[in-house]
């Protein structure tokens, strides 16, 4: 049987998208907009993509005990999340100085905020304030106010009156412009780490 041969050039059958152009370009937008979603949604410290359409309803106005302080701004709370056993929380719109912990080592005034957050927060009860819709950061951890109970004092604008930490602009939140004034009044007071901080000593999006 004589053997079959490729066809010329000029009638071999075109790739699909040259003959299907429409639903190729059907194909790729959909490709593009699930790898935005992958790169947007958060992740947690595995690398898997954390769901956060329930945590309004399990947080917001719930309390909770601190059992961990990390550093000023982050702490763990006694309720599970996922397979963790506890639910990291970031405190929404301020940042502390870095501990010597911290990949990049201790910053000015980090030992004071870790401190200070240590002694008000680990073993107390508090009450958390979530904002709906955008209830985790970029690495997974729950975004909150966190109220110091029974008095309902917000933790994160105690840090900002006495100086342990920077109101932080990068972020849009409803209690953004009251951190801003919060800062601008210990700053005036030179409360805390506005006592002796440089430039230099700032974070890098501060400088």
């Amino acid at each position: 049987m004589p053997r079959l041969r490729r066809p010329p050039a000029s009638i071999r059958i075109p790739p699909i998208w040259r003959r299907r152009p429409l639903l190729a370009a059907v194909v790729l937008m959909v490709s593009l907009l699930l790898a935005y979603e992958r790169l947007e949604r958060p992740a947690d410290r595995d690398g898997q993509t954390t769901h956060v359409a329930g945590d309004y309803a399990r947080y917001h106005h719930q309390v909770f005990e601190v059992i961990r302080v990390i550093d000023g701004d982050t702490v763990r709370i006694d309720a599970p999340d996922g397979s963790d056993p506890t639910t990291s929380v970031r405190l929404w719109g301020v940042d502390c100085p870095e501990t010597a912990r911290s990949p990049g080592g201790a910053g000015h005034y980090g030992a004071e905020a870790s401190a200070f957050a240590t002694r008000r927060l680990l073993g107390r009860q508090v009450r958390l304030e979530l904002v709906p819709d955008d209830t985790r950061g970029r690495y997974g951890r729950l975004l909150a106010y966190v109220c110091v109970e029974p008095s309902g004092v917000r933790f994160n604008e105690l840090l900002l009156e006495h100086g342990y930490a920077y109101a932080d602009p990068r972020f849009a939140h409803p209690r953004k412009a009251r951190f801003a004034k919060l800062e601008a009044d210990a700053r005036a007071r030179r409360a805390g780490l506005w006592a002796e901080v440089t430039p230099a000593d700032m974070p890098p999006w501060r400088r």
